[in-house]
This record gives structure tokens, C-alpha cells and sequence, in this order.
């Protein structure tokens, strides 16, 4: 089944109000965000391994990255902790699993196919950038090629962040939250902005830590 797969529409969903779906795997369930069914399916999903589960050992024909939301997520590259990204290319092979559970935010078949870069970075030790003509915002950048770029941003409280969406782009909220249109974004809500949109985004209270992609939703539509 399709989901959010209108990619003309702008979307916002919040974690905390979908339900938990069963995973072919015992003990591991999902939330889907957007799915385009396929040869290889196009996924956007939050995941939650339960203590002791694993995914059966797999290859990723089409890329998968992710980012650990809570709890430490496994793999044959490590034990990655709260706040880590993790890009594995296109061909990259794992057998996935959480000894004291986990929950990650997962993006999968969403690589140009020639893509063979390895990411592994971690929120929590990364340094920041001061924007250049954005008061209020600092940057973490992740990765960047010619169909996508991605970053880890912290907006502090009260400010004001415009950003075009010439070719798309997604925002998902890590900590805080922030205000765009008529809708309030709280941790862990996601943001899918279509291409030739705006984010016109105040951050709340707290402030925002957000992870943004953007520039590669334009061939979706």
C-alpha cells in the first residue's frame, strides 16, 4: 500500500499519533511516514526495535540511511547511540539489531544508484556552523552530491528560519519544535515540503534541533 505518496502535496505527521505496525520481524514495528511501492519500494519510517530483536542479514540494493532517535541500534559497522547518522550506500550489506531496543527514523531506496559513500556521524559530536545571514541558526552538514543535501540544524528559540524548496525537502524534528503555516512540529514530526515550496518555520520555546534533506524530492513529481 502507498502511502503519502502524492510528493505535488505538502505533508506533516506526527509520530506520537500513528500507530505501530508489525515488521515481518518479531519484536520489530514501524510507523510509516511515505512508501511508493516498486521494484524497490521507496520508504520513509520510523522504526522501534524491541530489546534483543534483529532484522534477518539483508543487502540494500537501494541505499538506506538513518538516524537513532533512542536507545543504541546494531549493525555489523557498530553500535550506534542516540543521536547518530548513518548512510549505507547502495550494495551495503547489514544484519541489524538492538540489544536494550532502540527506535530510528529509516529513509530506504532513496540513492543515486552510483552513490558507494559511507556516512557515520553523531548530532551529540558534531561541531556547528553559524549560518551566514541567518541569525539564530547553526548547521551541521552531512552530506552533499548533486541530487541531495543533508544536515543536522539547531535553531534557537524564537527564531525565524525561510527556506526555498526549489527541488523538495523534508524536515524532522530531533528536539523542540517549531511553527510552520497553521502547524505546530513537536519532536519527532516530520515535514515533507514539495518542490517549488517554502518553509517559513518559527522555532518554539526550547528551540529546534532538526535534521532537513532537500533538492531531492523534484523527479517525484
Amino acid at each position: 500500500m502507498n502511502v503519502n505518496d502524492d510528493f505535488s502535496k505538502r505533508v506533516v505527521m506526527h509520530a506520537e499519533s500513528i500507530e505501530w505496525e508489525d515488521s515481518p520481524m518479531p519484536g520489530v514495528h514501524r510507523r510509516r511516514l511515505d512508501r511508493v511501492q516498486g521494484d524497490l519500494d521507496r520508504v520513509t519510517t520510523i522504526v522501534r526495535y524491541a530489546p534483543n530483536s534483529q532484522f534477518s542479514s539483508h543487502v540494500h540494493t537501494g541505499g538506506e540511511e538513518f538516524i537513532v532517535l533512542d536507545g543504541v541500534f546494531e549493525d555489523d559497522y557498530g553500535d550506534w547511540p542516540v543521536g547518530s547518522y548513518i548512510r549505507n550506500p547502495p550494495g551495503s550489506k547489514h544484519t541489524p539489531g538492538s540489544k536494550p531496543g532502540c527506535i530510528i527514523l529509516v529513509k530506504l531506496c532513496q540513492f543515486d544508484p552510483d552513490d558507494r559513500t559511507f556516512v557515520h556521524a553523531n548530532l551529540y559530536k558534531l561541531g556547528s556552523v553559524a549560518e551566514a545571514n541567518r541569525p539564530g541558526v547553526r548547521s551541521s552538514p552531512l552530506y552533499k552530491d548533486h541530487q541531495e543535501e543533508v544536515c543536522f540544524e539547531f535553531w534557537e528559540p524564537g527564531t525565524s528560519v525561510s527556506m526555498a524548496a526549489d527541488k523538495g525537502a523534508e524536515v524532522f524534528v530531533i528536539e523542540g519544535g517549531f511553527q510552520d503555516e497553521a502547524d505546530e512540529l513537536l519532536k519527532h514530526s516530520w515535514l515533507r515540503i514539495p518542490s517549488g515550496g517554502h518553509l517559513h518555520a518559527t522555532a518554539g520555546l526550547n528551540g529546534a534541533t532538526v535534521w532537513i534533506k532537500r533538492n531531492h524530492l523534484q523527479s517525484m513529481v
